[in-house]
């Protein structure tokens, strides 16, 4: 494993005790009331159009059962109903909170007959080989603690020819919104969460994971390590944030 990646997995919510996956499921606990009423506000509202964007990239299979990884507050899950209506859609999330207040919204929207949420670790699904047409990750391979592993693992459970579709943060390289972004991000964004959330180091993290998570490129040798092929990257919004899609 390169030292890029091996550093996506040292950059960790807090101190140095306790491994990244119980740090992370600790983080998503405590800033579970808050996450959706954050994404909105810190994302101005586009976090919302990236995962309509994501999603569309399920069109050419057609999923009839779909996984939808680190899922959350089940926005994603959401999301996937709402443009394939017949689609059966699992959501898996390691945070209990998360999913509690995923469930709330699934069940206000009455969906909860076509969204099932479990807690789970997405780097030991309990699903059988070949079990999904399509699996998406909306920002959370960078929380994986073994990013590997984790890509191994969904690659499992997807059918043969299944579709991965990862969303997720990228680093910005044109001058001046690299700095921009830059700033925003390390400075601003941890001050919004402070004052709205009761754990402010998960905001540091976000800039944190997002500096050492291997974008673009990177990533995409990952996927072809880890068995997927047809590999693509969409930079969203000045590569603010990118799609990666895949097939088994």
């Amino acid at each position: 494993m390169s030292n890029t990646i091996s550093n996506t997995n040292t950059v960790k919510p807090y101190s140095d005790a306790g491994s990244k996956k119980t740090q992370v499921t600790e983080m998503f606990d405590n800033i579970a009331p808050k996450y959706d009423l954050l994404n909105r506000v810190l994302s101005l509202g586009i976090d919302t159009i990236w995962r309509r964007k994501a999603v569309e990239r399920l069109n050419e299979v057609s999923p009839g059962k779909v996984l939808d990884v680190a899922t959350g507050t089940a926005d994603v899950a959401i999301e996937i109903h709402k443009q394939f209506r017949e689609t059966e859609i699992v959501g898996i999330d390691i945070s209990k909170e998360m999913v509690a207040f995923g469930n709330k919204k699934i069940a206000k929207k009455g969906l909860s007959n076509n969204i099932r949420l479990m807690v789970g670790d997405s780097e030991n699904l309990p699903f059988e080989n070949n079990s999904f047409d399509a699996v998406t990750v909306s920002f959370g391979v960078r929380n994986f603690e073994n990013l590997e592993k984790g890509l191994s693992e969904i690659n499992r459970v997807l059918k043969k020819d299944g579709k991965l579709v990862v969303l997720e943060f990228s680093k910005p390289t044109m001058f001046p919104f690299k700095q921009g972004f830059n700033f925003y991000f390390k400075n601003i964004l941890p001050l919004i969460g402070k004052l709205t959330s009761k754990d402010p180091k998960a905001y540091h993290y976000l800039y944190e994971s997002v500096q050492n998570f291997p974008d673009g490129a990177a990533f995409l040798k990952v996927l072809e390590k880890t068995g997927y092929n047809s590999n693509q990257c969409t930079s969203l919004n000045i590569g603010i944030c990118s799609i990666y899609t895949g097939r088994k």
